[in-house]
């Protein structure tokens, strides 16, 4: 009679369905918001096109060198080992969680001596002994086991965006650290021209006042402007070298160990075309942050239906074989035993502490769906700062090239003539000063146009989808 109860129960409770909510994506996410789709804000410009970014998307700057780097970087790097040692451990919860629906055993032995006492007087005791399998396949009729996979799988997949997350700011930083050394050494070379410039003028100002020409004031003033531009030289000799040091560190090597040749490269990458940027959509589909926050969130939501689970018994098939008694008996017929049957165990008497997890449990998928939103919002107000910020830089560097090249042809001619005697000295200074402004804010904008581009291209989050998992 007991047998066929449990049986009964077993099978009304296999009508159950899985504890807790289904996943879905909330409808009222940032990310189903039309305006998070549509095309970006600041990406009217001229300065980008409506078309999909390139996974590999530092290929477009044509830089085999640059590919190079980025590549090693990417099979070296130690952010990214470590992040491939968070996702393996990861897949080894999952697994060790998706092993609770498996057929579970245990074996058992052990020996006691029994022995009584009458009026105080000892006597020799019984050796007794246990031997025993038991086997026990969980029914996981309420889903409990199936929800706690379904987290620990969202919680994998987190964990791999996350990885992919490093992927993108490693490829972004290499491209950024690669053009710093590179304009080091573009300003470099615009600051010993201006230099050669100026020792030539002081050249000149002194025979002229060897001739009487010129005057010791004239010298000096040549002689301090020399001097001031020969200071710049450390501070961006200084740039470089920091830069060097982390692209090292970023493909994982020592940092002394940074590619020889970095230090002749005469000008960083450049891209004059437009960039392509997509749309909001495809933003949101690409960035590891917002996949990471959504797999949180379907995790989050999976925990519901662990906690809910709780309230129904939790019920396997089992049974149990062995051989117990006493030492003498060992082996006989008589001291084998079996059992068979449904094993239940329910917490019913502890249903408050239950529902009080369940509500920790929504409130958690409520608060990762406020950080899913949250996530989203920033990933799209980084791309629109982002393109923003190099449009009008790409404005500004056009500016600055027009400007330096004024200033190079009024340098020129300041230079000739003086030596004729047809202007003064300060004037030959103040165009040679404005000269020296001009190719400095030049350089620097240059360096800042490719720094622009990494933050948009960064910002898009390419750069991960060609890694496989493991």
């Amino acid at each position: 009679m007991r047998a066929r109860s449990a049986a009964a129960l077993a099978l009304l409770l296999a009508g159950c369905t899985t504890a807790g909510p289904n996943y879905a994506l909330p409808d009222r996410a940032v990310v189903n918001l039309p305006a998070a789709q549509g095309e970006f804000a600041s990406g009217r410009e001229k300065a980008f096109v409506d078309a999909p970014l390139p996974d590999r998307w530092w290929e477009l700057y044509g830089d085999a060198r640059l590919d190079g780097f980025v590549t090693e970087a990417l099979a070296a790097n130690a952010d990214l080992r470590a992040a491939d040692a968070n996702l393996r451990r990861a897949d080894a919860v999952v697994a060790e969680v998706a092993a609770g629906r498996t057929l579970s055993t245990g074996l058992s032995g052990g020996t006691s001596l029994d022995r009584s006492a009458t009026n105080g007087a000892s006597l020799p005791g019984v050796l007794d002994y246990n031997l025993g399998l038991a086997l026990a396949y969980p029914l996981d009729l309420s889903g409990r086991i199936a929800r706690a996979i379904e987290a620990a799988q969202g919680d994998a997949e987190a964990v791999a965006a996350a990885r992919d997350n490093v992927r993108v700011t490693v490829a972004a930083e290499v491209a950024r650290s690669y053009a710093t050394a590179c304009t080091a050494n573009m300003v470099l070379a615009a600051n010993n021209r201006v230099l050669a410039l100026q020792r030539r003028t002081l050249d000149v100002t002194q025979r002229l006042q060897r001739g009487g020409r010129g005057t010791a004031f004239d010298v000096t003033r040549a002689r301090s402007a020399v001097e001031q531009s020969a200071a710049l030289i450390p501070t961006t000799i200084a740039t470089r070298t920091a830069a060097l040091y982390r692209l090292a560190t970023l493909m994982g090597r020592a940092p002394a160990a940074f590619p020889p040749d970095m230090t002749a490269c005469a000008k960083p990458p450049t891209m004059r075309r437009a960039l392509p940027i997509g749309d909001g959509a495809a933003l949101i589909r690409r960035r590891p942050d917002i996949r990471a926050a959504e797999r949180t969130l379907a995790a989050a939501t999976a925990r519901i239906g662990v906690a809910t689970a709780n309230l129904y018994p939790q019920v396997s098939l089992g049974g149990s074989a062995g051989f117990s008694g006493p030492v003498s008996s060992l082996g006989s017929g008589n001291a084998f035993h079996l059992g068979l049957g449904p094993l239940i165990s329910w917490s019913f008497p502890n249903r408050p502490i239950v529902h009080a997890q369940i509500a920790q449990a929504g409130a958690a998928a409520d608060a990762a769906l406020a950080q899913f939103d949250a996530t989203t919002l920033e990933a799209l107000r980084q791309t629109e700062s982002a393109l923003s910020a190099y449009a009008r830089e790409a404005d500004r560097n056009a500016a600055l090239s027009r400007a330096q090249a004024s200033a190079a042809t009024a340098a020129d001619q300041a230079n000739r003539l003086y030596r004729f005697g047809r202007t003064d000295f300060l004037s030959l200074l103040t165009a040679q000063a404005a000269l020296t402004t001009a190719q400095a804010n030049l350089a620097a904008s240059d360096a800042l146009l490719v720094d622009r581009q990494v933050d948009v291209f960064k910002a898009l989050g390419g750069g991960w989808q060609d890694i496989a998992r493991d």
